[in-house]
């Protein structure tokens, strides 16, 4: 019966799968959005050789699915399962947010840098306290976007033997074989990324709309 799935053993157990699931999206994102950050800059940059490095990096990885980078550095890497995948999730991760910052130093009218070039200021003090702020604010609606897709791909993690929410479902799927049962498991499931992912949309909306009001 569905009820049998409803005690505090089981919600216990979902519950560190999601503890889990939150582990891996924040400290990929945060690592994403620090690397894809100087890959951003790296691919504005006016240096041929790191541009075109940064170029290469971010066409190849947008190009290749992430279920693979998680499989290939789970099982051709000695990193334990849960590195394996903060590192899979980080490396896709952070070629997206690479494009997204460029787009951003994109906006920024050269008179800025112009008027700070004219003040002393050397090109790193630019970009790290003029131009990259500005940047940021611009970009933040996209980004907060794009995590909440990385949260949402954590849920592949499970392939490879990673305990997270999705992981637990199926475990609990194994014990709780049938259909009703199975069905609200996965009901579950969805209800609880639905509702994670549906704040941070919120947010981002929020965020968009006080910036168009703000640039209008």
């Amino acid at each position: 019966m569905v009820s049998e799935l409803f005690i505090v053993e089981n919600f216990t157990f979902l519950g560190w799968g999601l503890f889990v699931t939150l582990t891996i999206a924040v400290v990929s994102i945060v690592i994403s959005t620090i690397f894809g950050t100087v890959l951003g800059v790296l691919r504005f940059s006016k240096i041929a050789f790191l541009g075109k490095f940064a170029a290469v990096y971010i066409e190849i990885v947008r190009n290749i699915p992430l279920l693979l980078f998680i499989l290939a550095i789970r099982f051709m890497t000695p990193a334990p399962p849960i590195v394996a995948g903060i590192l899979a999730m980080s490396i896709f991760t952070s070629a997206v947010v690479a494009e997204i910052v460029r787009g951003g130093l994109n906006s920024i009218p050269k008179g800025q840098w112009e008027a700070a070039y004219s003040q002393g200021f050397s090109y790193v003090r630019v970009l790290l306290y003029i131009v990259l702020p500005q940047t940021f604010r611009n970009i933040l609606p996209a980004l907060v976007s794009q995590f909440t897709s990385t949260i949402k791909d954590t849920s592949f993690v499970w392939l490879v033997g990673i305990e997270d929410l999705t992981g637990k479902g199926m475990i609990l799927m194994g014990r709780y074989g049938t259909s009703e049962q199975v069905f609200a498991l996965f009901t579950i499931m969805a209800l609880t990324y639905f509702v994670i992912i549906y704040i941070l949309s919120h947010y981002s909306r929020r965020l968009y709309n006080s910036y168009a009001c703000s640039k209008g």
